[in-house]
């Protein structure tokens, strides 16, 4: 499939050999925002996990410190005092068998899917929906529990699940391209902690492969996985120096 002119143009400023240092890529990423409408960064971080064996597999939840401009769409099934609590929580949707039917219908414009306990059994019906959508509420990150009202607070707060597919990629979103350069790196550097954090004990050899950042359509741009410690110091180090450059610059003139 061949590229438009404006991907060609945004492609030519890569270097496709070059594995850049987090603080270089998130500036040549927000660079590619070329968009009528404000992107989305992606990071695709591509582990040495063996995803066939369970206690390889990777998974939890992470909420990153700037997600501005994000908009999640919160459905709960509860009935009695936790839909009430779900509902003075923000949640969009709140119900039992007739929310099960809207989506079994089809309607699946949500983002996350937070359920009681006692209505599992409602849930479980639509494992077939929700599912390969990533969206099935599970006691593992928190989207099963009694305690809605916090779930919901915490999904609105902008909680996002990450998991490995079956290539051992994670996929997240980090954010926005209105966002700034170092509310991206914080984003991406909490990023990180969480998936080193989270390292299975089974893994072996080598951890972090890969890490690609990319806008929505914009291609990658390869960096540094060995980078995984004082990233936003990078940050000011590089204004350092600019503005140590500046300062030298200016008393020359």
């Amino acid at each position: 499939m061949s590229h438009g002119k404006r991907y060609r143009d945004l492609y030519s400023r890569v270097d496709r050999e070059h594995q850049y240092a987090p603080a270089e890529a998130v500036h040549l990423v927000k660079e590619m925002q070329s968009a009528k409408f404000t992107e989305t960064v992606e990071c695709h971080i591509r582990t040495g996990l063996n995803v066939r064996h369970a206690e390889e597999q990777l998974r939890g939840t992470i909420t990153l410190p700037h997600m501005a401009g994000t908009d999640v769409t919160v459905v709960v099934f509860a009935r009695g005092e936790k839909a009430r609590d779900a509902e003075a929580a923000g949640a969009d949707a709140v119900g039992d068998d007739e929310l099960a039917k809207r989506i079994q219908d089809g309607w699946t414009d949500f983002d996350v899917a937070i359920a009681t306990p006692d209505l599992m059994p409602v849930v479980g019906r639509l494992g077939r929906v929700l599912g390969p959508q990533g969206k099935m509420p599970n006691p593992k990150v928190g989207t099963v529990t009694e305690d809605v009202g916090r779930a919901v607070a915490e999904a609105k707060a902008g909680r996002m699940e990450y998991r490995t597919d079956r290539s051992a990629i994670v996929h997240m979103s980090i954010g926005k391209t209105d966002l700034s350069e170092r509310e991206l790196l914080e984003n991406y550097a909490a990023l990180i902690d969480e998936i080193v954090r989270a390292k299975p004990a089974a893994a072996k050899g080598r951890y972090l492969r890969t890490i690609t950042l990319a806008t929505t359509l914009g291609p990658g741009v390869r960096v540094d996985p060995a980078r995984t410690r004082d990233i936003v110091e990078e940050l000011r180090e590089e204004a350092s120096e600019d503005g140590a450059a500046s300062d030298a610059e200016t008393a020359a003139a």
